[in-house]
């Protein structure tokens, strides 16, 4: 191939990584519907601490990080599958275990350090703050966001120019503003207006354009849309 034609490649190459930011994507607005079921519970997954009281029964009553592979193991009680179910659910198989040993146990479980299953986690990967190379220590964006996340100028950027990736179990009623808190912000070469959501809808996984760099650095609240158990948002580098 022709020095010329490598170049031609290249510059396309680099063109459809740069419409590839925003995919083409139909963006994901404000009033998407975006609807919890109102039965929504959180559901155990590894890594999940457990804490098991049985009503007087203190010497039972213990805590417990369910295993890689989803099992917890308590006195008088081995390898109970906690992963996948809710802390009522796990409560009602742990008294059917403990009713051979006690009579006609009373078990609650509380859950703490989320981590959730992954049908339930929230993702996002790509150029965010505090990757490789973070530095400086910059002002605020538009809704004040990122004094001290290791931004710099005046939006919600600076803080690293790297790829790296994160996980979040779901808040009820989290939206994409509150992920960015809980983020940090930016990377210094995101592109945040040719981010894009992966969702699943009906059982298949769709995309969907989001614009970060509008709802923070020009505080538009219409591009603060809701997030969903099991969304996956990625974010490009941009290319100047």
């Amino acid at each position: 191939m022709s020095f010329f034609k490598k170049i031609k490649w290249l510059l396309l190459f680099l063109a459809t990584l740069s419409l590839g930011g925003c995919g083409g994507y139909p963006l994901l607005s404000e009033e998407e519907d975006a609807v919890i079921p109102s039965d929504y519970t959180y559901i155990i997954g590894p890594g999940d601490n457990v804490n098991i009281f049985v009503w007087g029964n203190p010497d039972i009553s213990t805590t417990a990080i369910v295993r890689p592979d989803g099992k917890i193991t308590i006195p008088l009680a081995e390898d109970l599958l906690a992963s996948g179910k809710t802390p009522s659910q796990l409560a009602r198989v742990m008294e059917k275990q403990l009713s051979k040993y006690v009579r006609d146990p009373q078990v609650v479980i509380m859950v703490s350090g989320f981590e959730g299953v992954y049908s339930q986690q929230v993702r996002i990967i790509g150029q965010l703050s505090g990757g490789s190379g973070a530095s400086g220590n910059g002002g605020s964006g538009a809704l004040g966001i990122g004094a001290s996340n290791g931004f710099s100028g005046g939006g919600f950027g600076g803080g690293g120019s790297g790829f790296s990736a994160r996980t979040f179990p779901y808040k009820k009623d989290m939206t994409l503003l509150d992920l960015m808190i809980q983020v940090g912000g930016l990377g210094q070469y995101a592109d945040g207006n040719k981010a894009n959501i992966i969702r699943n809808i009906d059982g298949e996984p769709q995309h969907f354009g989001i614009r970060i760099d509008d709802l923070i650095d020009n505080a538009d609240l219409s591009a603060n849309v809701k997030i969903l158990p099991g969304d996956i948002i990625i974010i490009p580098e941009a290319f100047f």
